[in-house]
């Protein structure tokens, strides 16, 4: 997809809600339904759309292949949604960007390349499982191409990744979820291809652990310590008989 020329068309609906006031403050929440179809100049490039719903940031559920996905399968316990909507809803939009392009003689927008940052989900121990995440950003097109590389080679499995979320500027960002386990020397990469962006970038990531203790430096370490701690009770021991004696040479000048 490198280079490849999309002409998208995107439609956002947003509705805002309200709470009811408690305790005398009011606490403003947004609901973001998300639509579009976009096809690209270059026949290589699969066109396709996309709808999905999202609450204060955070989806809610997206239709895919005919279907509601959830993002939890607890919220279709309090909603529920018909995704036939949603196709019919991609269709009028496909017939809207066939006339758009017709009119403007197949002009577009700029690409905008995204921002990626690579990080832990949890906090990092060494052979503990846990999950990279690779975050990517302000971009536009929402066309995107994510993938992982472990110290240089290509990885996969268990790679889970999200839709494509909508920002309050017009652009968009995309979440991929790599589970690893942290081993010391290994290091990933997040490669990510976009239009706007004259090659693939790659936004690398090691663990970050402080080296391990030799039992030689440990050693001391806790020689040193128990040094400490044997002239600190002399140290107060001294002091506390001296005390003791300046108490009793007083009580002795009290009684005469």
């Amino acid at each position: 997809m490198d280079g490849a020329r999309s002409v998208p068309l995107m439609p956002l609906l947003l509705l805002g809600l309200t709470l009811p006031a408690a305790w005398g403050v009011q606490v403003s929440h947004q609901i973001i339904q998300t639509e579009y179809y976009q096809k690209s100049l270059d026949s290589s490039v699969e066109e396709g759309g996309e709808f999905m719903f999202d609450f204060d940031g955070d989806e809610i559920f997206h239709v895919e292949r005919e279907q509601t996905v959830w993002r939890l399968p607890e919220f279709q316990e309090f909603a529920s949604f018909e995704a036939q909507g949603a196709l019919q809803n991609i269709a009028i939009d496909k017939q809207n960007l066939e006339n758009s392009m017709k009119a403007s003689n197949n002009s577009r927008i700029p690409s905008v390349p995204p921002e990626t940052a690579v990080f832990p989900k949890h906090a990092l121990q060494l052979d503990e499982p846990n999950v990279l995440i690779c975050y990517v950003s302000k971009f536009w097109p929402p066309v995107s191409s994510i993938s992982w590389l472990r110290n240089g080679l290509p990885v996969s499995e268990g790679v889970l990744e999200t839709v494509f979320y909508p920002g309050p500027d017009n652009t968009f960002r995309k979440f991929s979820y790599l589970p690893f386990i942290p081993r010391r020397g290994d290091y990933y990469d997040c490669r990510v291809r976009h239009e706007g962006l004259a090659q693939p970038s790659k936004t690398h990531w090691e663990p970050q652990v402080p080296p391990p203790v030799s039992e030689t430096l440990g050693t001391v370490i806790c020689a040193l310590g128990l040094a400490f701690g044997i002239v600190g009770i002399a140290s107060g021991t001294v002091l506390f008989l001296r005390a003791r004696r300046m108490k009793r040479g007083r009580l002795a000048g009290g009684m005469l």
